[in-house]
């Protein structure tokens, strides 16, 4: 038996039982049931204790203790939807996990109508995107406003498996070389919020752009995205066969730290002209900066490397294993054009793994996962406590997350206003002249089973986790 009292939110407060389900996609109701019960059931912490016993963990994070201020409708809620049966896939050898009946479109579909519409409590799509571009106008002070035919919306996914510097994929002919099957933002994700775009949001396709700026758009993931959506920017490093190719903006974003002697940052052009951006991440841990999520997915919306020579180095802080100190992913969240533009935050996490380590997805071990793909998506308007859960998630699978400083950057952008580090985070302007205002809420779940944040507990105005199955 599920006990609210035991267990994540499985409704959005104020909701009735009574009230319809969001709909299906393929034509059928969804009904509500929770899920993270069967971690506290089957426990599933071996691997985390055994890691901790062995000194190669930092010490675990204080729980329950949130900093920030809480964003969104409903503040600081992250929607976690879960579906086991989206992916057909036994791995490596059978086929590639994007080929159309390894993972399922309608099952996506119906995962994204879930999201939205558990995150803004409403019963169908069209009235949750309306929801959405109405906050974001209100916070923006342009009122109450719906979203007006011919703005132009840019979709930032993570395809850093297509890399252009990496030699994974050949430019000459667009195709994966090597890691074909990497855990890129699926090209299912894309069609599933695309769909909801051009449908029922009003969107016209033409004022839809897909960019990552340092990704060829290869073909395997093009020929599904184009032949549904031919009529969408796409938007990558190379420009050819279709695409168009990522050109900078007179748009500059300023690094807070102040480097001197380091080339102009300079923001896409998509990027500039969009009304709105949504932030579609991976579910990821990464050897360097010890997850890779939605603040960390910005690195590829500017029109160079990371740490290419003669520009400043994003990996310089992003990597350190330091608390207190300046971190680049603040200024990414908190750009005007990026997070301030951000209409929502998505993390697909179909499949996931280590990056660069992993050719391929890994499995996950723990509760609800229990030896079988990660199967999720992650949604939410605030964009630290989307990567906190995020975060928690990676920490009880994978040791990098782990690691000292990998919550480093969330602890600054919650306190963006006043950081630990003291920086003066102003990344819209060439000298500090305004600095951010938190960028939302951060804090880690009470244990790795039963995954409950304050707002589930009523103990704080911290994170509300709503799970779903």
């Amino acid at each position: 038996m599920h006990r609210r009292g035991d267990h994540v939110r499985d409704h959005a407060p104020g909701s009735h039982p009574e009230a319809p389900s969001p709909v299906d996609p393929i034509g059928g109701p969804l009904d509500r049931r929770g899920f993270i019960h069967r971690a506290a059931a089957i426990g599933g912490v071996v691997g985390l204790n055994a890691l901790l016993a062995s000194g190669s963990a930092a010490a675990e994070p204080e729980r329950l203790a949130p900093v920030g201020e809480a964003k969104g409708i409903h503040p600081g809620r992250v929607v976690w939807v879960h579906d086991p049966k989206v992916t057909d896939w036994k791995g490596p050898g059978d086929g590639r996990w994007y080929a159309d009946n390894r993972t399922k479109q309608d099952r996506v579909d119906a995962m994204m109508s879930r999201a939205v519409c558990e995150l803004t409590g409403q019963g169908t799509v069209a009235k949750a995107w309306d929801k959405l571009f109405r906050h974001l106008n209100q916070l923006r002070g342009k009122g109450d406003v719906a979203y007006k035919p011919g703005e132009k919306i840019v979709i930032k996914p993570n395809w850093v498996g297509m890399i252009w510097r990496e030699g994974m994929v050949d430019p000459k002919t667009y195709t994966l070389k090597t890691r074909q099957d990497y855990m890129n933002t699926a090209p299912q994700m894309i069609v599933a919020l695309v769909r909801q775009l051009t449908g029922a949001a009003g969107v016209d396709q033409a004022d839809v752009s897909v960019c990552d700026s340092l990704a060829y758009l290869v073909h395997e993931y093009y020929g599904i995205l184009y032949r549904e959506f031919p009529d969408v920017q796409y938007v990558d490093y190379g420009g050819k066969f279709g695409r168009v190719k990522v050109k900078p903006s007179q748009v500059p974003l300023y690094w807070s730290c102040r480097p001197q002697g380091k080339a102009p940052d300079y923001l896409p052009v998509c990027f500039a002209e969009a009304e709105y951006l949504v932030n579609f991440a991976n579910l990821k841990a990464h050897s360097g900066t010890g997850v890779t999520l939605c603040g960390k997915n910005h690195f590829g919306s500017l029109v160079r490397w990371p740490a290419q020579e003669g520009y400043y180095d994003m990996h310089r802080a992003s990597f350190s294993k330091q608390t207190r100190i300046y971190r680049e992913q603040v200024d990414l969240m908190g750009h005007a054009h990026l997070g301030g533009k951000t209409v929502l935050y998505l993390i697909d996490g179909l499949f996931s793994g280590v990056h660069p380590i992993d050719p391929a997805p890994r499995k996950c071990s723990s509760p609800p996962f229990d030896g079988n793909w990660a199967s999720s998506l992650l949604a939410s308007q605030d964009p630290v406590a989307i990567d906190s859960v995020g975060l928690d998630l990676l920490r009880a699978e994978w040791e990098h997350p782990r690691a000292s400083g990998v919550d480093d950057y969330l602890r600054e952008a919650a306190l963006a206003h006043n950081p630990p580090s003291e920086t003066f985070y102003d990344p819209d302007h060439a000298t500090p002249v305004k600095r951010l205002a938190s960028l939302g809420v951060h804090e880690h779940w009470n244990n790795p089973r039963q995954k409950q944040y304050s707002r589930n507990l009523g103990t704080g105005q911290g994170i509300e986790l709503v799970a779903v199955s």
